[in-house]
């Protein structure tokens, strides 16, 4: 059988073999900190958001209007830091392909709002759901009776008992639209002609009230999941059974000559070896380190959790 598998890869591995295997290193432990108790949190005083998570959402909402599907609404899960009056978001899940929308509504893919939100908190443990996003057809910038109905369920289950809330619009005048975005009141931030206007929700609150934003500098840290949305979409429930199953999983974003790739990486048992995977919107490739020799191997058609403890099982029976 590992005959059938095993396709001599020494020619693809010479170029690759730097940044699919990297050398060993020390492990880092994630960034962590205790959940803070429940009492520590007052109510959300105002929204800081990086610089790269707002370019993601007026980037993508601009993308998604322009495309035939752009009446119907789309939308972002927003992760960041939850600290006692403010919440800092530092990274957007977007709603997916695979998302049940239409004009009125939005349902996001939660398999991959899930495993995105796994591979963000990898090195931060800190990070923590916040909120969301998500655009209405016309000029209703406010949230909807329906959203409200919805997220007043949700929010008991966030840090604070509060959430974060943004409705984006396309009603903005595109001939007085200015190069750089604006803030005309301390909550609505604009920019080509597109608006996101922000709200606080507590478990408690019978309205949603209006949350002042602030810009910071930083990255968006789920972007470069974004490329990778649709193979992620495909993939996201067997790739979080495996990590989940597996001790010493870790996801990376690898963009080489081929394009942007999911990477998911376990430790073999002895010292160095190592299983790869490499996840790309139209293909999944295996690779195998061991004993200082790289292989690609075709585990042929599956599920992608079938197809590595196929392949554990055939590397457990060879000495």
């Amino acid at each position: 059988m590992w005959q059938a598998l095993v396709r001599n890869a020494g020619r693809l591995f010479d170029e690759f073999r730097r940044s699919l295997f990297p050398a060993p290193s020390p492990a880092v432990g994630a960034r962590s900190a205790p959940m803070a108790p429940i009492s520590s949190y007052g109510p959300l005083q105002k929204v800081v958001l990086t610089d790269g998570c707002g370019r993601t959402l007026f980037e993508e909402y601009r993308n998604h209007h322009e495309r035939d599907t752009g009446d119907e609404e789309t939308g972002w899960v927003l992760m960041g830091l939850r600290e006692p009056s403010q919440a800092v978001v530092l990274a957007t899940l977007p709603a997916g392909a695979l998302a049940d929308a239409g004009v009125a509504h939005i349902r996001f893919n939660s398999e991959a709002q899930v495993l995105a939100s796994r591979i963000v908190r990898q090195d931060d443990r800190r990070l923590t759901i916040l909120g969301v996003v998500h655009t209405h057809p016309g000029s209703l910038r406010h949230p909807s009776e329906g959203d409200y109905g919805g997220d007043r369920k949700w929010v008991p289950q966030l840090r604070g008992r509060e959430g974060v809330f943004a409705i984006g619009t396309a009603d903005g005048a595109e001939t007085d639209a200015e190069p750089f975005a604006q803030q005309p009141r301390p909550n609505v931030q604009c920019w080509e002609g597109f608006r996101f206007s922000w709200y606080a929700l507590g478990e408690r609150d019978a309205s949603y009230r209006p949350l002042p934003l602030e810009l910071t500098f930083g990255p968006d840290l789920a972007r470069p999941l974004h490329e990778i949305w649709p193979a992620l979409e495909t993939h996201a429930p067997a790739l979080d059974r495996l990590y989940r199953q597996l001790a010493g999983g870790r996801f990376e974003v690898l963009v080489d000559d081929w394009g942007p790739a999911l990477v998911l990486q376990f430790p073999l048992p002895e010292r160095g070896d190592l299983l790869r995977l490499l996840v790309r919107n139209k293909e999944v490739r295996y690779h195998v380190r061991r004993s200082g020799e790289v292989l690609e191997v075709d585990p042929g058609e599956g599920p992608i959790d079938r197809a590595v403890f196929l392949l554990l099982a055939e590397l457990a029976a060879r000495p």
